[in-house]
């Protein structure tokens, strides 16, 4: 039996139609004030030809077979690329190594003589652990 104008809609056909209205949003055809104007339309909706004028100026879509994003095959590691966080983590080791190794050098000529390189115990443990977690760390994201 064909769905008639005047009979009533389901919850289901609400939501079926606030889906439509959603990729009608998402590929530009309705602006985000439009869609909450319909949405709000929609829920007060009772019959089927209320639900058919909402969409009556906008192209039939079928979300079954919208096309999706593809993920990315290949993660980071695949790609050559390091895991983002393992780069900052790298990044933040050089720039406090580097500030060490700065102050130590000012310390040492404000002195007139070497000092003991100190900053070698500030980067030393912490670029190792640094090391072993990028050589044998797991390149799967958790």
């Amino acid at each position: 039996m064909a769905n008639s104008p005047e009979m009533r809609a389901s919850d289901v056909d609400r939501d079926r139609v606030a889906a439509i209205l959603r990729e009608h949003t998402a590929q530009g055809r309705i602006t985000m004030e439009e869609f909450n104007e319909r949405l709000e339309e929609l829920y007060k909706s009772k019959t089927y030809g209320e639900l058919a004028r909402l969409t009556a100026d906008l192209p039939d879509v079928d979300l079954r077979h919208r096309q999706v994003a593809k993920p990315d095959p290949a993660p980071a590691a695949v790609r050559g690329g390091m895991h983002p966080g393992m780069r900052a983590a790298w990044g933040a080791w050089a720039a406090a190594s580097g500030i060490n190794w700065v102050i130590w050098l000012i310390v040492s000529v404000a002195s007139t003589h070497v000092i003991y390189p100190w900053p070698l115990w500030v980067m030393g443990p912490w670029g190792v652990i640094l090391l072993m977690s990028t050589v044998f760390g797991d390149s799967r994201r958790r």
